[in-house]
């Protein structure tokens, strides 16, 4: 059971050091609160950060255990996040993304990954994978790729770059991703974003470069799962059923520290203070903590199923629908409480407008929708009632 959002309560991490696939988190979480600042002013995570990150474990955590990695479980991912995402929601970010974006690469050929795990699993990869762009050519052994890449979380502190093309083929041509060493990218300082600044998120320039067969694969397989790709079942989970819940930790977290710089500012007060102003206040705490516990609970329970059910008939659709209104109910939780926060709390300097800032910009992120979601759920309950008939 995850950590409910007390305003009093810390994230609790339930990381195990000694094994490669639970994510130590608390480290990570302290590091990254005291360099926020940091973050926000450079648009990047320093490099304290990146090094406590990587040292918990994000970046091993769904690396095959051939290469030393811990073909981990989304719900040990999940936790960790939101725990570093209460410090530093760039930082969580930044970390649960690397962490996914390892996944994304197990799916390579064998040789592939070894081109980039055989000295060690803790390598960090950014991706521009969504929406495909740029363009490859078929040359021999490989391919011929260059195009421009937006929005490559963490690429300032990334070994290498997943980057989805098109295939040169007729009609119903499949997409590729290739993975492609950091040195031989250019990076455009482009991300200068109101929320999550500290994530790097910048655009990604590729000028003619030959990128090997052995490092490419067939974006469908990552998108669908493999269920026969090992054992784990990781690798099993559709892209689509955990990608919302994975981008919601960071904004959970954020949340919950809003939650707790609100209370520092306000709660006090109020119990101190007249009635008409301490019954909004109660009622503000009440609803806004209560939003979160439940968008905790919907998002834990969607990687929950992935863990032990990856495969489950509606699973993709079901998840979707919880991770969008598990985003409702936090945006709107942390609406109340910034509105509710006083003078104090809307500081530009201070940390409730930024955690307000951090949940509206990860939330904004199109795979957290309602409506798509709720479009892909209705389709799929209609289907179901008419099986049943």
């Amino acid at each position: 059971m995850t950590e409910l959002a007390h305003p009093l309560a810390p994230g609790v991490s339930r990381a195990l050091p000694d094994s490669p696939g639970v994510i130590s988190a608390a480290r990570a979480a302290d590091v990254a609160s005291r360099a926020g600042a940091v973050a926000e002013r450079e648009r990047r995570i320093d490099v304290r950060t990146v090094q406590a990150l990587t040292e918990a474990g994000f970046a091993r955590h769904f690396v095959p255990r051939r290469w030393g990695g811990g073909e981990g479980a989304f719900t040990e991912l999940f936790d960790a996040a939101v725990e570093v995402a209460e410090g530093c929601a760039s930082a969580a970010w930044c970390g649960v993304l690397w962490a996914g974006h390892g996944r994304f690469a197990a799916f390579l050929p064998e040789e592939g990954q070894r081109d980039l795990w055989e000295e060690s699993p803790d390598v960090r990869i950014s991706a521009a994978v969504v929406p495909p762009a740029g363009s490859a050519e078929s040359v021999p052994g490989g391919w011929r790729v260059q195009g421009n890449w937006r929005f490559a979380s963490g690429v300032d502190h990334a070994d290498w770059l997943l980057v989805a093309v098109p295939e040169p083929r007729e009609a119903g041509a499949q997409v590729l991703v290739l993975a492609v060493p950091r040195e031989e990218l250019r990076i455009v300082d482009s991300w200068n974003s109101v929320g999550l600044r500290g994530t790097g998120s910048h655009e990604v320039v590729l000028r003619s470069a030959f990128v090997p067969e052995r490092r490419s694969f067939e974006m469908g397989r990552m998108m669908n799962g493999d269920a026969r790709l090992g054992r784990a079942r990781c690798y099993a989970a559709p892209a689509q059923l955990v990608g919302g819940v994975l981008m919601m930790a960071p904004a959970l977290g954020a949340a919950r520290r809003a939650l707790r710089v609100w209370s520092d500012l306000v709660v006090g007060k109020a119990a101190k203070g007249a009635a008409d102003f301490a019954v909004p206040v109660w009622e503000a705490l009440a609803r806004s903590s209560a939003e979160l516990d439940a968008a905790a609970l919907l998002l834990r329970e969607v990687a929950r199923r992935a863990d032990r059910e990856p495969r489950a008939e509606g699973g993709v659709a079901h998840g979707r629908r919880d991770a969008a209104v598990a985003a409702e109910l936090v945006v709107t939780a942390v609406e109340r409480l910034f509105r509710t926060g006083g003078s104090h709390g809307g500081c530009a300097e201070g940390e409730l407008q930024r955690a307000w800032r951090d949940v509206h910009t990860a939330t904004g992120h199109a795979a957290l929708r309602l409506g798509s979601a709720a479009e892909a759920y209705g389709r799929a309950t209609a289907a179901v009632l008419a099986q049943g008939r």
